[in-house]
């Protein structure tokens, strides 16, 4: 479930000094306690053992930056997790979700053709395409707006949701993505209302974001089972214009040349129907 950011900070910080081995630090392992002691937290990161039992009970404390990067060297958080926990501390204060891709971007995604391309704001709904796009995973502009998200689509639509050959992969990436975007606009209404649904439509979502993985990945490769054109082997990438910092831009392209062919294909069909 979504909670408020107190809350999810207190549990993002138990969950990371639990999951750490006393033993990487010199310190003896205890039976009933998992992980370090707030103590040793506190220890290792320069500040008192009241202030981390007080973050820890979420009592509304707001820590420095300063004091983010002593509990990130302590606790031994990666990039993605330090990011996660940098706007747990200093969340926005209410930025808005674009509902437009900016003309911009669209004219972008039409040039980049033949590349399938998409645009998504930070809730990853999907404002504008290309007709490779299309072809490749759905016509969006056949579904209502409010179900052009892809992360809904990965989910919860009935043919997407069987495209993915990895889908276990697809769905952790996504449920860490959603995690941190969350975390950047916790006062997103209809982000909160976007999770509350998949916590409660999809069990695997539901075990996967109780276990607040943040990693990121904006570039990497998926696996399609295509009804059309059988397995297409994409490679994509994602980036986020200096200027719509609200906007992703995804970029997907054949990872050989079977599949490039079978992008083709599809491309042809969509074209002459």
């Amino acid at each position: 479930m979504v909670t408020d950011v107190p809350q999810e900070l207190a549990a993002f910080l138990r969950s990371r000094r639990e999951r750490l081995d006393p033993a990487d630090f010199g310190l003896p392992r205890r039976r009933r306690t998992p992980g370090l002691r707030r103590e040793d937290v506190a220890e290792l990161a320069g500040i008192s053992v009241d202030y981390v039992v007080r973050l820890e009970q979420a009592r509304g404390l707001r820590p420095s930056a300063d004091v983010v990067d002593a509990l990130a060297g302590a606790l031994r958080l990666n990039s993605d997790e330090r990011a996660y926990l940098s706007g747990l501390a200093r969340p926005s204060t209410g930025r808005r979700a674009a509902v437009r891709a900016s003309p911009s971007l669209v004219q972008l995604v039409a040039d980049l053709s033949p590349r399938p391309a998409m645009v998504m704001n930070h809730r990853f709904d999907i404002l504008a395409w290309n007709d490779e796009m299309a072809a490749v995973l759905l016509d969006f502009a056949t579904l209502p707006v409010r179900r052009r998200n892809a992360i809904w689509l990965c989910l919860l639509h009935p043919e997407i949701r069987e495209f993915y050959v990895d889908r276990d992969r697809v769905v952790r990436e996504g449920v860490a993505h959603l995690r941190a975007a969350w975390a950047a606009h916790p006062q997103d209404r209809v982000l909160a209302g976007l999770i509350a649904e998949c916590v409660g439509s999809d069990e695997e979502f539901a075990r996967l974001w109780a276990a607040r993985d943040v990693r990121l990945n904006a570039r990497g490769a998926k696996v399609l089972r295509h009804p059309l054109a059988g397995e297409i082997a994409l490679r994509f990438e994602t980036l986020t214009p200096q200027q719509d910092p609200d906007q992703l831009l995804v970029i997907y392209r054949a990872a050989d040349v079977r599949s490039q062919e079978a992008v083709d294909s599809l491309c042809r069909t969509r074209a002459a129907s």
